[in-house]
């Protein structure tokens, strides 16, 4: 018979697990047993082995802790916790942290603490990047937090700070595989190329939102003059780098950090589509710079919790997209937290990350994947006849439009009645790593007008994609949903679909609609409602097809 022991400390008593077939939990107290308890360790196997992760990253600005769950291979998001401690900010001129820092620092770790007592070691990571590395009583502070966590905590270079934030990117992010990763830190930028999980250049540079505010920002003033001074400097900085970073070249720039993502709910909130560019980085300087003071910046969509370091993160990733001219950016899915878990878990990252997330997302909500298929087969095949001659063969619709087949049938894991609503709201608010905020909300929308009356206000508001294509996904779809409801492949008659303008013309075969009064009269109501917001949609019959 095998025996398995584990023991650890919780509060003042030391409680071991000592298992068998039938073992026993017996808690210790002051050298004396307290409380023993009988187990049987079949129906308690997860007591052997957690399903629960923690990454906790320790940076300049912001302390962060991600506990997730691995569930078969799938990483599930159990909590998100930030706090601002502004670590960088308690450094003095002689590099040593000041006792106010560290107070904030550990007044934070105990409250993440309370997360990690059931958490083996070996399933916790904890790492402190730029300011504990620059910080000369760095051990005094990190002595104290082991004490307070119970764990382990590793000071890592940047160089390892910049290849697990890679790491968390790959495993997260969907879109071209060969990337230029950004990551402004409070007091390090990390900079990375690379293709699928393989990084070619890590760069990490000694400059960060919190530093630069002390540098440039200390007044408290947002002038030209301030802002010019720091984007010198980060200038400087890049410089080295710059040639090498652009020679490896990229077909997608992707932004993980506090600052990047503050950028992106400011373009979002303006109404501006995701991609960030150097004209609108130029834009928000100048809003910026009318404010005047630190104290009195009011942006559209930039939280409070932000607005301090903003200014100092944006000089920033301004000299960085002068110096590696780059076109555009968008935000990460995951970074450094990310990493640490992929890292501990070992899980090889996906080749194609939206593909899985629709994998794993039918799964839990018992999806029908052969319906999903079957929609997914006939929105592909209009788009395919559509993109041909009026609309752009665009990778980005094939995903959406994927997207949407795969999961417009999630909302019926509620109930039959309401099962637009259901999956909208479920889309809403699932986690959907490779999938950006903005496609999530698309996709979202599209599954809330699948059926019944179409609701147009959302489908122009959203920004991931032109108008005119968000129509098109929405009319493909429904279009699709309407011919596949019996089930069947065989009841899905040879179709042709053309456009004129924003006139939709279907051709079936003759007489099939008279054969198919049911489908014949779904179609007649489709006509009167996208008639009702001005999307013509005609038919025609006709003896033989060509395809």
């Amino acid at each position: 018979m095998k025996h398995y022991y584990k023991i650890y400390r919780r509060q003042n008593h030391v409680v071991v697990h000592a298992l068998a077939e039938h073992g026993v939990i017996i808690v210790v107290k002051a050298d004396r047993i307290i409380h023993a308890t009988i187990v049987n360790v079949r129906a308690n196997k997860h007591m052997l082995k957690s399903s629960l992760y923690a990454a906790i990253d320790l940076g300049s600005n912001s302390f962060h802790m991600l506990v997730v769950r691995e569930i078969s291979g799938y990483v599930q998001t159990l909590a998100r916790i930030k706090r601002k401690v502004r670590l960088a900010a308690g450094l003095d001129e002689s590099n040593y942290l000041s006792q106010h820092a560290m107070d904030r620092g550990w007044q934070c770790l105990h409250l993440f603490s309370e997360y990690l007592q059931d958490i083996p070691t070996e399933q916790v990571q904890i790492v402190a990047t730029a300011t504990l590395r620059l910080a000369k009583n760095a051990d005094l502070f990190i002595k104290q937090g082991e004490n307070i966590l119970r764990h382990p905590i590793r000071i890592i270079t940047g160089e390892e700070e910049a290849q697990l934030i890679y790491q968390g990117v790959a495993h997260t992010t969907g879109g071209s595989d060969k990337r230029l990763v950004i990551d402004i830190g409070g007091g390090s930028t990390e900079i990375i190329t690379g293709t699928h999980v393989k990084h070619s250049q890590l760069v990490s540079l000694n400059m960060g939102c919190v530093t630069w505010l002390e540098h440039y920002f200390k007044d408290r003033n947002l002038t030209e003059e301030n802002f010019t001074q720091a984007e010198t400097a980060a200038h400087k900085i890049i410089k080295p780098s710059a040639s090498r970073l652009i020679k490896q070249g990229w077909q997608i720039c992707v932004g993980a950090s506090g600052t990047i993502q503050a950028i992106q709910e400011i373009m979002l909130a303006a109404g501006m589509d995701e991609r960030i560019t150097l004209d609108k980085l130029q834009l928000l300087k100048k809003a910026a710079i009318t404010s005047g003071k630190l104290e009195e910046l009011e942006i559209k969509g930039l939280t409070l919790e932000r607005a301090l370091v903003f200014p100092s993160g944006l000089a920033i990733l301004i000299a960085i997209f002068a110096e590696l001219k780059i076109d555009y950016m968008i935000l990460a899915g995951g970074a450094l937290r990310e990493g640490l878990i992929y890292n501990m878990l070992d899980l090889p990252a996906k080749q194609n990350i939206r593909a899985i997330t629709l994998a794993n997302i039918q799964h839990r909500f018992q999806v029908d994947i052969e319906q999903a298929n079957r929609v997914k087969r006939l929105t592909e095949y209009f788009y395919s006849q559509l993109k041909k001659s009026f609309y752009r063969d665009n990778h980005q619709l094939d995903e959406l439009l994927k997207g949407a087949s795969a999961l417009h049938e999630i909302g019926l894991s509620i109930d039959a009645r309401h099962v637009t609503k259901h999956a909208h709201y479920l889309i809403s608010h699932l986690d959907m790593p490779g999938y950006t905020l903005t496609q999530k909300r698309l996709l979202a929308t599209l599954l809330k007008n699948q059926t019944g009356p179409i609701e147009l206000t959302e489908l122009i508001q959203q920004n991931a994609i032109p108008v005119q294509y968000a129509i098109l996904l929405c009319r493909l779809l429904r279009l699709a949903i309407i011919f596949t409801l019996p089930r069947r492949d065989n009841t899905i008659p040879l179709l042709r679909l053309r456009a004129n303008k924003e006139t939709l013309i279907l051709t079936l075969p003759h007489q099939w609609l008279l054969e198919h009064p049911l489908c014949y009269e779904n179609l007649q109501q489709e006509i009167q409602w996208q008639s009702n917001i001005n999307w013509p949609l005609l038919l025609e019959e006709q003896t033989e097809l060509t395809q």
